[in-house]
């Protein structure tokens, strides 16, 4: 094999070329691909970072909405028990009305009978005068036995 000069030339050119690329071109390519690196690993931390925020989120969510049925709930048992108390005191105000008519009803129902009972007793005392004129066959004054008639009706 023979070593000509062309071959020591581009052997001398090649590592003249490889010095200048490691020199100028090396760096900015490794720096380039750090960067990349760097660019790649924060995305990846990001991505990891945005999972937990998400599992936390989710966490948050399902506290927040189990609060919310809690509450929800909460809300409409005391709707519930505001409704029964209610109906409790409709049903309580009716019973009192009911039994306020009843009484009204009752003591109206005994003025009646007491003013019948009354008219009946004016009523037999009249018929009474009239049965014991028509027994005695003579008129009897009525102005003047008043006081007798009186006695007659109150005895009744």
């Amino acid at each position: 094999m023979n070593l000509n000069l062309t071959i020591i030339g581009q052997s001398i050119t090649f590592i003249v070329f490889v010095l200048i690329c490691m020199k100028y071109v090396w760096p900015h390519i490794t720096a380039a691909m750090t960067e990349r690196q760097k660019k790649i690993a924060d995305g990846l931390a990001a991505a990891d970072r945005a999972s937990k925020d998400l599992e936390l989120a989710q966490e948050k969510a399902k506290h927040e909405l189990r609060d919310a049925k809690t509450e929800a709930a909460s809300i409409l048992e005391s709707a519930n028990k505001r409704a029964t108390q209610i109906v409790e005191e409709a049903k309580e105000q009716a019973r009192e009305e009911g039994d306020r008519i009843i009484a009204a009803a009752q003591a109206e129902v005994e003025q009646e009978v007491n003013r019948a009972k009354e008219q009946l007793r004016s009523q037999v005392a009249t018929l009474a005068f009239a049965g014991a004129e028509q027994v005695l066959e003579s008129s009897v004054d009525q102005s003047a036995h008043q006081n007798m008639i009186d006695k007659l009706a109150a005895s009744l």
